[in-house]
């Protein structure tokens, strides 16, 4: 794409001074969105942005050229791309950028950003910044998650509409656990549900939990519901990723932008309103004046806001199904370190031990 001609613009965000360069180039071609609109866009709904993130160490998934057709993201096994994720802090951030030292499964580390402000957010969408990736524990803690994160899915057969009606079950089964938590729209066809908890358990903890429970909802919902990590076995069913709760695997923040022609965003919503909406009625055209309206519906899942919960139950939950059913771990994405306890990482249809 050619380079925007028009001259910077600087914004003030919140008494800091934020420069857009190149401010009409554009980045959704679709909708004729350029980066001034897009940075707009994230200071409009600048709490919620902002609360999504603060003081969570966050990669930045950036497309610096916009999303144009044919256009394509890095991934691990793929460096070439018009568009990346960054996990280290860019070179030349500015002062107020703060960040948060990680760890990674292969035992690197990274300093990456750690919001504390909106200008941060509106810095980061100058460099192209579409979705923010923060991770579920903030820079006080970054080994002791103080979220779970459901992640509903959709497999090839079925959409929105079939992970909002798992939705439902997904609320009713946290409260028998005590636990009460927060959905939105991935910005996508799948839902995601976050759930506060106290920051006193490990990453293994967290996902050792979230498998116990998106078993018990395959159990409850065995035609609608599959915890199945192998996709050749999951048919056209709601897949629970438990895998998001590993370490180092994020999920698309609130008020996100999408990267599709339409530039939807990853909304919150309120649990009444999961069988009435639909991922295209939230973009970045819609979602400031709905922001207005309906205030931060994400607010309970900001860092260190109470009530936060225990997820004792949920443990007690996966010793029961270990001690009744023998079920124990599940298979890690590919890019981790063989885990103990894990089961064999290999493609069932590949499994020549595998009993037929």
């Amino acid at each position: 794409m050619a380079a925007s001609s028009t001259p910077a613009v600087e914004l003030d965000v919140r008494g800091r001074t934020v420069r857009v360069s190149s401010p009409d180039r554009v980045v959704f071609p679709e909708r004729g969105l350029t980066k001034l609109d897009v940075v707009q866009y994230f200071v409009a709904v600048g709490d919620g942005i902002l609360g999504a993130l603060l003081h969570r160490p966050t990669t930045l998934e950036r497309w610096p050229k916009g999303v144009f057709e044919g256009a394509k993201l890095a991934t691990r096994t793929d460096s070439s791309g018009d568009a990346f994720y960054q996990k280290r802090v860019p070179q030349g951030a500015p002062p107020y950028v703060e960040t948060a030292r990680i760890g990674f499964p292969s035992g690197r580390t990274a300093d990456e950003v750690a919001p504390t402000e909106l200008a941060v957010v509106a810095w980061a969408a100058n460099l192209g910044t579409l979705t923010f990736h923060p991770w579920p524990v903030t820079r006080d803690d970054v080994d002791s998650p103080d979220q779970i994160r459901i992640d509903l899915d959709p497999q090839p057969g079925t959409d929105f509409a079939d992970a909002a009606r798992v939705a439902p079950r997904v609320r009713e089964l946290l409260a028998e656990h005590g636990l009460e938590g927060t959905p939105k729209t991935s910005g996508g066809r799948g839902i995601h549900i976050f759930v506060p908890i106290e920051p006193r358990w490990s990453f293994t903890d967290a996902r050792r939990a979230t498998i116990a429970f998106g078993r018990e909802l395959e159990r409850r919902m065995p035609d609608e519901v599959t915890m199945r990590w192998w996709k050749e076995e999951r048919g056209a069913k709601i897949f629970v990723d438990y895998n998001q709760m590993a370490r180092d695997r994020t999920i698309a923040s609130a008020y996100s932008i999408r990267t599709n022609p339409r530039a939807t965003v990853s909304a919150p919503l309120r649990w009444d309103e999961v069988s009435d909406v639909h991922p295209d009625d939230f973009d970045v055209l819609t979602m400031p004046a709905r922001f207005a309206e309906v205030g931060d519906l994400f607010a309970p899942l900001v860092a260190h806001q109470t009530p936060r919960y225990s997820i004792e139950s949920l443990l007690e939950l996966a010793d029961r199904q270990e001690a009744d059913h023998g079920e124990g771990d599940l298979p890690y994405p590919p890019e981790y370190p063989k885990m103990p306890g894990e089961p064999k990482r290999v493609q069932p249809s590949r499994d020549r031990d595998r009993p037929r």
